[in-house]
């Protein structure tokens, strides 16, 4: 029986508000649709007195749909094309990956 995280997470995840679905592709593998919840906020880094202004896009994964995401993997949302960048970190209830994209 899934727990209450696991429902709420599922929940979340379906909500067309939410999430939306998205194509998973690993090196070398075959597609497989996922559905994510997108995170495209901009970023602001100190570098010495300046400051640095970026776009990111950051997505939310199911570690149920992916169990091991890699840097290179390729994520199609909506006809755009992204790969993994850096190393995939999961939550703390292990449940859910935060990827770094950047566009293919």
């Amino acid at each position: 029986m899934p727990d209450a995280l696991s429902v709420a997470l599922a929940a979340l995840f379906a909500d067309p508000n939410i999430g939306r679905d998205a194509v998973y592709i690993a090196d070398g593998g075959a597609p497989v649709l996922v559905r994510i919840v997108a995170r495209r906020a901009d970023a602001v880094t100190d570098f010495g007195d300046a400051r640095l202004w970026s776009e990111t896009t950051r997505i939310d994964l199911r570690v149920a749909e992916v169990p091991a995401p890699r840097p290179g993997d390729r994520i199609e949302i909506e006809g755009d094309a992204f790969l993994i960048q850096g190393a995939p970190v999961r939550d703390r209830e292990r449940l859910v990956w935060t990827i770094d994209l950047r566009p293919a």
